[in-house]
């Protein structure tokens, strides 16, 4: 009797312990939701980024599958090791593969940058590691530097909506968050003329989720300044342009698409803003927008160019896909909807790879629609020159290693002067024997015009000559040269030019 008696003790003494945790855990969990935005955010921890420990995340750090992150290609551990070990081989020597190899790196970049070497590989592509290593501890002074107040308010009400369910930056008193605000701050800080466009966010993001803060910084500004320069200007000339190049080449890659869009008078500006602007960071799955980003950095923006035409191929390039298509409305929301099957990375790498569309094709089609707004806008051809983007690894190295002695191939940076911050100024490229990085150049102008790149006739090194009666250099815009480009002034006028903004 004693011990049966002991026993019911001992049961319902266990029920009530049971019945405690669980209503503690119930209390804990609606108090870890309802405070999630207090907690702090330093990387990859889940828990100690404010995201209670036991939520599961994806293996990208999205949170309970809040994003579509996609079937991603299951590659073996010998592979992946494999492909590792040759991209790090492959950074080592860059100038060699980059100017010698490129089919090469092309190649790799279509099969994926490994995951652990894409911090390395992505700032490699873009030549962010080389403006880092010329403007040492510029990042950090324009951070500490007063911006504009507007700016500053703009930036901080969008920092909840860069990817609110990835680890890294549900918290909104997080290092992660708090990376994100100085990455775009410095930005407006670096080009007050351009200043802070929504579209940089999820960009900045993606870039911060996997390389430091200052590498994702100058990863940025590659982007902005060299890929697709424009996009974030004031009047965006520069993705309304790109949006009547799209529309154009559509023509040749699915008629029936182009008819339908053009019956309905879809505009577009209206499906091909986020795409192009955001460079699909919110549209495909995040498998598929790794790969796609690995092929961007590598061949630029006409890897968006064939992502955003296959995408409307799929969407609309047939009979049966357009008969629930009989306005606007609907086609819209059929780009908005498209099926899970035709975003899944092997679809749309595949895809990509195999579609007729050169970088020839795009640029023909730009002069036709620049020449098309000019007589449009009645603008001056000598007034609306535009800049010239760089298409892929390749160009941004080559435009870089063309630089002429005593000249940058970032000029409009010499002699950059941070509001409250005293004499900064952006180091040019060290020359040989020259002075440490962060050291300003010293040669007066007349030497620099003087000064030209030779060779003698044998094999031997590339040394530097000094002639007499040469021509004053070939004005420079934007980090890249235009063989026709005009040296008076540019001519202003109300409506809004591409002269400053485009490509």
């Amino acid at each position: 009797m004693a011990r049966a008696s002991q026993s019911r003790r001992g049961l319902a003494d266990n029920d009530s312990l049971n019945s405690a945790v669980e209503e503690l855990t119930d209390t804990l969990s609606v108090r870890l939701d309802l405070n999630a935005d207090d907690a702090s955010s330093i990387g990859s921890d889940s828990e100690i980024n404010g995201a209670p420990a036991y939520r599961q995340t994806d293996k990208y750090g999205f949170i309970g599958g809040s994003q579509f992150t996609g079937e991603s290609e299951v590659i073996s551990t010998e592979v992946l090791r494999q492909r590792e070990m040759k991209w790090i081989e492959m950074t080592k020597n860059w100038e060699k593969w980059v100017t010698k190899k490129h089919k090469k790196v092309r190649l790799r970049c279509r099969k994926g940058i490994p995951a652990s070497v894409r911090a390395l590989g992505w700032p490699t592509l873009c030549d962010a590691n080389v403006r880092k290593q010329e403007n040492r501890g510029l990042y950090q002074r324009l951070v500490g530097a007063p911006a504009d107040r507007q700016w500053l308010d703009a930036i901080e009400k969008d920092l909840h909506r860069q990817f609110p369910f990835h680890e890294m930056f549900v918290s909104r008193e997080g290092n992660g968050q708090r990376d994100l605000c100085n990455i775009l701050k410095a930005y407006t800080v670096y080009r007050p003329e351009e200043g802070y466009c929504q579209a940089q966010g999820p960009i900045a993001a993606l870039l911060l989720m996997h390389m430091p803060a200052e590498d994702a910084f100058w990863c940025l500004v590659q982007i902005c300044e060299l890929y697709v320069p424009g996009y974030y200007s004031q009047g965006l000339e520069a993705v309304q342009l790109d949006g009547q190049v799209l529309f154009s080449l559509l023509r040749k890659v699915s008629l029936v698409a182009y008819r339908h869009l053009k019956k309905h008078q879809v505009d577009p500006l209206i499906y091909m803003t986020e795409w192009f602007m955001c460079l699909f960071s919110r549209t495909l799955p995040w498998a598929t927008v790794l790969r796609v980003w690995d092929m961007f950095l590598s061949e630029g923006v006409k890897i968006i160019f064939r992502v955003a035409l296959v995408l409307l191929k799929v969407s609309l390039g047939s009979s049966d896909k357009l008969k629930d298509c009989q306005g606007l409305v609907e086609t819209l929301e059929k780009l908005r909807n498209i099926p899970p099957r035709f975003l899944q990375e092997d679809f749309i790498i595949h895809q990509v790879s195999e579609l007729p569309v050169t970088q020839r094709d795009i640029e023909q089609e730009c002069s036709r629609q620049l020449r098309k707004w000019r007589k449009r806008k009645g603008v001056d051809a000598a007034a609306s020159r535009p800049r010239t983007r760089l298409y892929g690894a390749r160009d941004v190295h080559t435009q870089r290693d063309k630089a002429r002695p005593g000249t940058d191939p970032w000029p409009q940076e010499l002699g950059v002067t941070v509001p409250g911050v005293p004499s900064i100024v952006v180091s040019a490229p060290q020359e040989r024997g020259g002075a440490e990085p962060g050291t300003p150049r010293t040669l007066p102008p007349e030497t620099q015009a003087q000064m030209v790149r030779g060779k003698p006739a044998g094999r031997s090194r590339t040394f530097y000559v000094q002639r007499r009666h040469q021509p004053p250099p070939v004005p420079v815009r934007g980090g890249v040269r235009n063989s026709d480009m005009e040296t008076h002034p540019l001519k202003r006028n109300s409506e809004p030019l591409i002269s400053d903004t485009y490509f």
